[in-house]
Parts: C-alpha cells; structure tokens; sequence
C-alpha cells in the first residue's frame, strides 16, 4: 500500500548555508495525520471553546502544522483553559501583555540595556556591587558600531555601588545570559537578525528577574529559543516560556548542597533498576551511579539529540502526552480560580494518554508526583542501547560517546511509543 511520505518541514526553520553539518529532520507534514491549521480551527466552538481531546489526538498521531505551532503550544503548556472564550483569552493576553511590559520597565530602570536591542557578554558590576566603569567591558551586540561606554547609556544613579543583594545577584547573571544566547542555535538564519537575538537576552533577563530564586541557568536559552521563532510577540514568547519554565524550573534550582536536577536524575536511576537491573548495575560499577551523563538531556529537553525542527515535534507530542486539562487552574493564583472550576466535570479524553496511564494506574495519588515523560524518555534510549553498554562501556567517557552516537539518529515518535511502553511496564512492576 503506498503511504504519503510528507512534506518536510525544515524550510519553516531556515539554516545558515555554511552550516552543513546540521541533521536532516525527520518530522513531515502529512496530511490526515500532522494538525494542520484547518483541523485546529475547527475544533474551535463560535464561542471558543477548544475540543481539546480531538486535539490532543491529531498531535499525537502527527504533531504540529509549523504554521500553527505556536497557538497549539500556549494550550499545551497551560497558557489558556481550552474551556475559555475567544473573549476571556483576549482579555488574558493583553493583561499579561501589560505585566511583562511593566516587568520589563522596572529591568530597564536597573539597566537601560534591557529593551534597547543590545546586550552584553561581560560582567556590568562586581560581586560587591561595584559597577565595571571600563568602556571595553560591555560591547554592543553589533561590534562594527564599537563598545557601549557605560556613561552613554546609564543614568548617573547607575553608577553607584549597589548594595542590594538581589539586584547585584540579576545583574551578575545578564552577560552568562548574553554569553549563551550567541550560542543559542546559532544554525538558524533568524538568529542572524541582531533584535532577535536581542529579543532572547530580554525575556532571560526578565524572567531571571521574576524569578529570583531560580534566576538563569546555562540551558534555559535552549529552552527559550522556540518560543521567539514561533511566536512574533514578545510577551507571548515570554509567557510561553514562563509557563514551561514552572514545570522545569526545579532542574534549575540550585542550593549549596544540591542541584536541582539531580532528583530527576535519581528517578532515572530507580526506573533504570527497575526496568534493566543488569544495565544499572552495570553503570553503578563503573562509577556512573549518579546518571549524570544524563544531564543535559533532561535539562534541555533533547535539544542536543535532535536536529531543531525534530526537538519542536518531540516537545509537542510529549506535552499532548502529558496534558492535564487543569493545567492552567493549576498555574494560576487560587484567588483567581472561578466557582466553575470546582465543579467542572472532564472526559478522560481531556487528558493525555501519558496522564490518563497515570491517573488508571494511580500514580497521581500518591505523595510524590509521577516521573515526567522525559525521565522515561531517557530510560528509553538507556534501554534501546543496553547491549551495546553492557559489552563497551568501561568507563563513562565510553557511556558519553555511545550516547552521542544517538544525535541526530533519533525518532521523535519512537522516542515517545518506547517511552510510553516503558513507564506502562515500569507501572506494572513497581504499583
């Protein structure tokens, strides 16, 4: 029977000429199957009201027309209640609209580079506060037109020693910031438009400063990234990111004994001695008992493993997986819930097919949450090269490289089934 190969979707996302070591895609459009942007407004009511589950569905079987991506990320990550009018979203958006920008006024008073299509990749103030007054220290993002001095561009209360912890904290963090994002999918032919890169350092250093208990971490520009190229506002990227932030920002969250990732790093070792005894052994003996090879693919989400339109195909067919439909009740403040949220009453079609295992299975009801989708994701891969671990790996220099053979080889799609597969078998054995 002959099967409809696809259209690629690369083009979307358009790469530099002289990077030719870019992975090919695997993700293509196919229609009946990708939720093309016909199928997503229809499964809008006159009102608003987003049929999720039919949603949920096509995703699942295809992913996410390029087109329409990032509208269908805002539900997925909880941005908006699929139960919500066109009305009540509108009137959401421009609220949060107002808030980043105010948020981003007040980033702007403590350091006029914010907002101004500039950045910088050099410290603006010492650890004690004191303010690097060398006009070489901060340069434009656009070298040609020379260094910022930092009288040019600072009222003169800037130039005082700052004295609070918090403030001088944020402003340690705003040139790693800028050092990342140059960094940051530096392949991609949107990157080479300066205000878009300029657009990445402001929202990090927005939300570094919102969120001063995380504040940035090295992979959050990764995390970032998407949410500009798919969405033209800036405030909508900004909320997008904030949104998948509160599900990943315990990976970032850092104390003097502890690293906020290393939890899900120990929820893949359990899983891993669970589901592959030998395998865990294996890597406990030589001396890779605290996974932390695994690190920059829970942190990142796979970036690194995929080629960048395949990461965007494995983020949405993981968040349909996992979708709650309470999601964004959840994320709101509770004095803002409304009395009809109490008592509306949801399919289980409402739910991800991940979620609806857990919810069978009554992983939800214990004490701690279930894993996240990506911890078996992992497992997965650990698991589909178990073999080759077994036999090659002596040492975790050698663990590393057999994991970076799988770059670029991966299917987002697989990836996910083999996900799915594992956490119903791990289930089975540990509830």
């Amino acid at each position: 029977m002959w099967r409809d190969p696809g259209a690629p979707a690369d083009s979307f996302y358009e790469t530099r000429p002289e990077c030719t070591d870019v992975p090919k895609s695997k993700f293509r459009i196919k229609a009946g199957k990708t939720l093309s942007a016909r199928k997503w407004h229809a499964a809008f009511s006159p009102e608003g009201y987003l049929d999720i589950g039919k949603t949920l569905s096509r995703i699942h079987r295809g992913g996410i027309h390029p087109s329409i991506r990032g509208e269908v990320w805002e539900f997925l990550l909880g941005c908006y209640d699929p139960k919500s009018t066109f009305q009540e979203r509108d009137e959401i958006r421009q609220r949060r609209r107002d808030l980043y920008n105010t948020w981003k006024e007040e980033c702007r008073i403590l350091f006029p580079l914010v907002g101004s299509g500039r950045f910088i990749t050099a410290p603006a103030v010492a650890e004690d506060g004191t303010p690097c007054l060398d006009p070489m220290v901060l340069l434009e993002n656009n070298p040609e037109n020379g260094p910022v001095v930092l009288q040019d561009v600072t009222p003169p209360s800037y130039l005082e020693k700052i004295t609070d912890k918090r403030i001088i904290q944020w402003m340690l963090t705003l040139h790693q910031i800028g050092l990342d994002v140059v960094r940051t999918d530096r392949t991609l032919v949107f990157y080479e438009k300066k205000e878009n890169l300029s657009k990445l350092w402001d929202i990090l250093s927005v939300y570094a400063k919102i969120d001063s208990d995380v504040g940035y971490g090295q992979g959050m520009s990764d995390l970032c990234s998407p949410m500009i190229i798919l969405l033209n506002d800036e405030a909508d990227a900004f909320w997008c990111f904030e949104r998948l932030m509160r599900r990943l920002r315990g990976n970032f969250r850092c104390t003097a004994n502890s690293v906020g990732v290393e939890t899900q790093l120990s929820n893949l070792a359990t899983i891993t001695q669970v589901i592959d005894p030998k395998l865990h052994q294996h890597i406990e003996q030589i001396g890779g008992g605290d996974y932390l090879f695994a690190f920059r693919m829970i942190m990142v989400l796979f970036r690194r493993e995929f080629s960048f339109c395949d990461s965007l195909y494995l983020w949405e067919m993981m968040w349909a997986l996992e979708y709650d439909p309470d999601l964004f009740w959840l994320y709101e403040e509770a004095d803002d819930k409304s009395e009809d949220y109490k008592g509306r009453m949801k399919s289980l079609r409402h739910y991800g097919k991940y979620e609806r295992e857990n919810m069978k299975n009554g992983a939800k009801s214990g004490e701690d949450p279930p894993f996240p989708i990506s911890v078996f994701l992992v497992a997965s891969v650990l698991k589909e090269k178990s073999a080759i671990l077994l036999q090659q790996a002596k040492g975790l220099d050698d663990v590393v490289k057999i994991l970076n053979d799988t770059n670029g080889n991966l299917d987002a799609k697989k990836a996910c089934m083999a996900a799915l597969k594992l956490h119903k078998k791990y289930l089975k054995k540990v509830l």
